[in-house]
């Protein structure tokens, strides 16, 4: 992969986890997701507009946008519940870890073999997920329902991940983003509505309103991190590839989990996340 898609995906990388420590800080995290959700649908609308792209070619991908979304959603709704309940140093390493679900998909119905290298990329990961899971004087998984849902958050990054990178051929990134975030809006509010908190109003899912500015800024970082994968995606970057270097987002979660939530055992985390990020990265290369 060239240098210049390498230095999109990682500075990409490094904004992703901002955007989550920032939502994880609201009062509500489903409510703040919903912001996030609308200001990412009004600015790719904008950028779109602005730069005089056809809204209608994305008709020619449909298909691959309709996976997206409900990629978007099985993402979208776990990471709502992981950041909710579950500290982001430890969630969001498994989160971001959906590289290793390619090469499970490869193995199961592709009919692929890899190598003893591969092997210990893969074992690289299951250490450090372990040893980010684990807490002295608690079990093994304390909290599967949340670990539960960060797998399922990770499974939805797979299956957008893959589809998005087919799309990038055909379609501009802010006109696939557009349909992506507006098909997922009234899913979105549906699910939060009905599925999501015990007793929750619609007007519980628009307190962000009060607070447009620290939302479009939160859009913004967003926004950003995602283009620039698209940007990849579209200039022909493998999403293997892409999706294991964006694991050098993997270390600043744990940094910010330590500086703005106070998490405990940070080294220990730090070297764990490092440890898993290693071993996605062997997954991909080697894969």
């Amino acid at each position: 992969m060239n240098l210049t898609i390498t230095a999109m995906v990682l500075v990409s990388a490094a904004l992703h986890p901002l955007w989550n420590a920032l939502i994880k800080r609201q009062q509500r995290a489903d409510g703040a997701y919903l912001g996030l959700v609308t200001m990412l649908m009004a600015l790719s609308f904008t950028h779109a507009t602005i730069a005089g792209f056809d809204m209608t070619s994305a008709i020619k991908v449909w298909p691959l946008i309709a996976i997206s979304v409900m990629g978007q959603l099985l993402y979208g709704s776990s990471l709502i519940i992981t950041l909710r309940q579950g500290d982001l140093s430890s969630y969001y390493p498994i989160v971001r870890s959906s590289p290793l679900i390619i090469v499970i998909i490869g193995v199961l119905f592709l009919e692929q073999t890899y190598s003893w290298s591969l092997l210990g990329g893969i074992a690289c990961v299951l250490i450090g997920a372990f040893a980010l899971q684990y807490r002295r004087g608690s079990h093994l998984f304390d909290d599967p329902r949340t670990l539960m849902f960060a797998l399922l958050a990770m499974c939805g990054t797979a299956v957008y991940s893959i589809v998005d990178a087919r799309a990038m051929q055909s379609v501009e990134a802010p006109v696939l983003f557009f349909w992506i975030e507006l098909c997922s809006l009234p899913c979105y509010l549906i699910l939060l509505r009905f599925f999501g908190m015990p007793e929750t109003r619609y007007a519980d899912l628009f307190l962000w309103a009060r607070r447009p500015a620290m939302f479009i800024a939160v859009g913004c970082i967003c926004y950003l991190s995602y283009f620039l994968i698209l940007s990849a995606y579209g200039m022909g970057g493998d999403v293997a590839a892409v999706t294991s270097i964006r694991q050098a987002s993997i270390p600043i979660s744990v940094i910010l989990g330590g500086l703005m939530f106070r998490e405990g055992s940070m080294i220990r985390r730090l070297a764990a996340s490092c440890l898993l990020a290693f071993g996605i990265v062997v997954i991909a290369v080697m894969g």
